[in-house]
C-alpha cells in the first residue's frame, strides 16, 4: 500500500483586505490559505496538508471556518499561543501592482513550531515579509528530515518599515540560507533583488523591468552552485523558466503559462505557483511536471474570488495534458 503524501506549508495566515484592479473589495485570509486549499484538493484521499502558522487568538475561528470543507486538512501546525498573526491590506493599481501595508506581525517560525512534521514529504516556505521564517528552522528540517525544502524568495526580497509600508530589499545574506533550500522560487523582479551581490556581466536596472532578463542565467548558476537542485523563475503571464545543473553545465527549460480568458484577482498566485512545486516533487519527483502543475495553481487562482478556482488532481491532469501533453 502506498503511503499517504504530506505536505507542510508553513508562513503566514494574514487577515487579508483586499482592494482589485476592477475596485471590488475581498476580506479573506489569504498566503498559506492558497497552496494549502488547492492542495488539499489535489490530494484528496492520497495525503494530507498541514498549514503551519503563527496567528491571533482571535482569528483561529475563522481560519478553522476557512478550512473546515477540506477533510485532509491537519491544523495541528496553527499556533495562537503567542497571540501574535498578520493583518495586511493590499491595494490593486493595475492587474500586477500593488500597495501593501502590513497591520500587524507574527512570530517567526521557528523549529519548535515544525518539529512534529518532520515526517513530510515537502515543505513549502511562503513568508510575505523577511523576518517570518528562521533560518534555523531550514537548518533543522535538513538535519532531521528527508523531506524536500522549496522556498518562496518573496518574504526574503520584502521589508517593512516603522509604519507598515512593505518595500522591496535586497536578499542580502542569500548564501546563508541557500545551501538549505533544494527548491527556489522566485518572480523576475525578485531575482532582481538578488543579483546585485555578484558581479554579472549584465547590469541589474535600478527599479523593476520585465523586460530586464539578461541576468538569469548567471544567477541561476550562482543559486545552483551554492546548493539549490531546482531554481524557477516565474514571468507572469508568459511562464516559468526551470534552472538546473546536469553534469555541471546550467540545463534551462521554459514551461509554457496557462492561458485565462480573464484576470479576476492575481491575489495568493504565487503563494498557489509554490504548492503547485510541492504537488509535482511530492507525487511524481519530476521538475518539469512540477512547473507545470505550479503554472496551473497559478493561473487557477487568478479565475475567482473563491475556492472553487481549484480543481481536483483528475482535473487538474485533464488542464496539464491539454495544455502540454502527456
Amino acid at each position: 500500500m502506498t503511503k499517504p503524501l504530506k505536505i507542510v506549508v508553513a508562513g503566514p495566515i494574514p487577515r487579508d483586505t483586499i482592494s482589485t484592479y476592477e475596485n471590488d473589495i475581498i476580506m479573506r485570509y489569504g498566503c498559506v490559505t492558497h497552496p494549502v486549499i488547492a492542495l488539499s484538493k489535489l490530494l484528496d484521499s492520497e495525503g494530507t496538508v498541514t498549514p503551519v502558522s503563527n496567528i491571533h487568538k482571535k482569528d483561529r475561528e475563522g481560519i478553522a471556518t476557512e478550512f473546515k470543507d477540506f477533510k485532509n486538512i491537519d491544523l495541528a501546525g496553527i499556533n495562537s499561543k503567542e497571540d501574535r498573526g498578520t493583518v495586511i491590506l493590499l491595494d490593486f493599481k493595475d492587474q500586477n501592482n500593488r500597495e501593501e501595508k502590513q497591520l500587524a506581525c507574527m512570530n517567526p517560525i521557528r523549529p519548535k513550531h515544525i518539529k512534529k512534521h518532520l515526517d513530510a514529504d515537502a515543505f513549502v516556505f511562503v513568508p510575505i515579509t523577511d523576518f517570518e521564517i528562521s533560518l534555523s528552522t531550514l537548518k533543522y528540517i535538513k538535519k532531521h528530515s528527508k523531506g524536500i525544502i522549496i522556498f518562496d524568495a518573496h518574504g526574503a526580497t520584502t521589508a517593512m518599515d516603522v509604519k507598515g509600508h512593505r518595500h522591496r530589499k535586497f536578499w542580502v545574506d542569500q548564501d546563508e540560507w541557500l545551501p538549505y533550500i533544494d527548491v527556489l522560487k522566485m518572480n523576475l523582479e525578485e531575482s532582481q533583488c538578488m543579483s546585485f551581490a555578484n558581479e554579472y556581466e549584465h547590469e541589474i536596472p535600478s527599479i523593476y523591468d520585465d523586460n530586464a532578463t539578461g541576468h538569469l542565467d548567471d544567477l541561476a548558476k550562482y543559486v545552483l552552485k551554492k546548493g539549490v537542485s531546482f531554481f524557477y523563475v516565474t514571468m507572469d503571464s508568459r511562464g516559468c523558466i526551470l534552472y538546473q545543473l546536469e553534469n555541471g553545465k546550467l540545463k534551462k527549460d521554459w514551461i509554457a503559462s496557462i492561458k485565462v480568458a480573464k484576470v479576476v484577482d492575481t491575489t495568493g498566485c504565487g503563494d498557489s505557483f509554490a504548492g503547485g512545486l510541492a504537488y509535482g516533487f511530492a507525487k511524481y519527483n519530476d521538475p518539469v511536471k512540477a512547473g507545470q502543475f505550479a503554472n496551473i495553481l497559478g493561473a487557477r487562482r487568478t479565475q475567482g474570488k473563491d475556492w472553487d478556482v481549484f480543481k481536483t488532481a483528475q482535473e487538474t491532469e485533464e488542464i496539464r495534458i491539454s495544455n502540454y501533453g502527456l
